[in-house]
């Protein structure tokens, strides 16, 4: 485990540093949203979300008919259901039961398809403010929220979000900024009535970590999902020895090193991490590469690099295995469901990357198919002093393109069949 962060700690005594030593979450949102590149940022998230939901897409065109609504029960081919539903319904209703009337009703949203699903951020600042706030409510409510995700996600999934949250405590240590920057500055909503039998989901969102989470009977859909980290490592405290995305960017290099020269040249679209080779929209002051971000459920992303399929069996197994990576988040049986569904379009999926490959490289990669994006990046520091991109600052994200981020083209066909049914 590398601490190379610790060299990038910024002074005590800037501006910048005493402003969020000073600041609560509230304060700090007012400083930062006084900030020109800001105000242009939030009005961009604005319009964006006031836009009818399509779906990512490579050309603007929603390929239909990619996701299809389940029977009575969905499975894995063992008999395992794909979805815990019974046990998140469970669960969610454990945590109403934990609130007061004034808490469950910033935590509830009657209407599975409301507007908020999509006004999720990654940024510690505290713009949108719908659901309930772990920092502000009682420890009996927060257990019960970490108890519906434990719920809804495998053993390493809930490992991997809950790191998420630990390492942002530890960022807040480190800088100085824990009332702006901790373990519980994340907003969680429940939208729809929990139920075995109705479509419902949940969402959380913060500083590094955003998820959301449909289920409709037994099929369940997780995306978007943003997981990341400044710094990846926590190198002292009681969490020491926690480290992030370790696994994945020790396999995606592993990938690259395995590549003759032809086959690296058709994978790597840029060579260096920003400059004037990218084309106009490809690099954002702060999303930097990856495109799947906050507020970007319409956006047009083309197909980039090369089709896994040029690649030997032995490295397609590798992007297998980073997928699964990228994905584990799912339980156990739904993920081997959407990795069967992700095949189906093996043919049609895409690797690209951006950057080095050696040991200490910053990079990014993207696999890309009809049904899943799945993007890894390296930044520049935002709480952290390094000007160019290093390997302790992480962005991770996952999307369902074509329309079913949110469950969304499943919530369609739910709601269309009981429509027919009434009938």
């Amino acid at each position: 485990m590398q601490a190379g962060f610790r060299n990038y700690i910024p002074p005590r005594d800037t501006q910048r540093s005493k402003d969020l030593a000073a600041c609560n979450t509230y304060q700090w949102a007012d400083i930062r949203c006084a900030d020109p590149f800001m105000v242009g940022w939030k009005a961009g998230w604005e319009k964006l979300s006031n836009e009818p939901y399509k779906g990512i897409t490579t050309d603007g065109n929603v390929i239909p008919e990619l996701y299809q609504l389940a029977g009575e029960r969905v499975t894995d081919g063992g008999g395992g259901e794909a979805a815990p539903t019974a046990a998140m319904t469970k669960a969610a209703k454990r945590l109403f039961n934990a609130t007061s009337p004034e808490a469950t009703q910033a935590l509830w949203n009657p209407s599975v398809d409301a507007p908020e699903w999509r006004r999720w951020i990654n940024p510690e600042i505290y713009v949108y403010r719908h659901g309930i706030r772990l920092e502000e409510t009682s420890e009996d409510v927060v257990e019960a929220i970490h108890d519906l995700m434990r719920a809804s996600l495998s053993p390493e999934g809930y490992a991997k979000a809950r790191g998420c949250m630990k390492v942002n405590q530890f960022l807040g240590e480190v800088v100085d900024g824990r009332k702006v920057l901790n373990e519980r500055s994340y907003n969680f909503s429940i939208f729809g009535m929990p139920s075995e039998d109705e479509p419902w989901g949940w969402q959380i969102f913060g500083h590094h970590f955003a998820m959301n989470c449909f289920v409709a009977k037994t099929q369940i859909v997780i995306s978007p999902v943003f997981m990341g980290a400044e710094p990846n490592v926590i190198d002292s405290g009681p969490e020491k020895g926690t480290e992030l995305f370790t696994d994945q960017e020790r396999l995606a290099v592993k990938l690259m090193q395995s590549m003759d020269k032809a086959t690296v040249e058709h994978v790597r679209i840029f060579q260096q991490l920003s400059g004037p080779e990218y084309p106009e929209g490809r690099f954002h002051q702060a999303d930097q590469r990856h495109l799947g971000g906050a507020f970007q459920d319409n956006r047009v992303v083309s197909y980039e690099g090369a089709k896994v399929s040029i690649f030997s069996q032995d490295q397609q197994s590798l992007v297998r295995q980073l997928l699964i990576l990228c994905l584990n988040y799912l339980p156990a049986n739904a993920l081997e469901q959407r990795m069967g569904e992700i095949l189906t379009h093996w043919g049609d999926t895409y690797f690209a990357w951006i950057g080095g490959f050696g040991k200490y490289d910053a990079f990014y990669f993207k696999i890309h198919s009809p049904v899943v994006m799945a993007e890894f990046d390296h930044h520049t520091g935002v709480f952290l002093d390094n000007k160019i991109p290093l390997p302790f600052h992480i962005h991770t994200l996952v999307r369902t393109p074509n329309g079913n981020d949110y469950g969304k083209a499943l919530l369609k066909q739910f709601l269309a069949a009981k429509g027919s049914d009434r009938n």
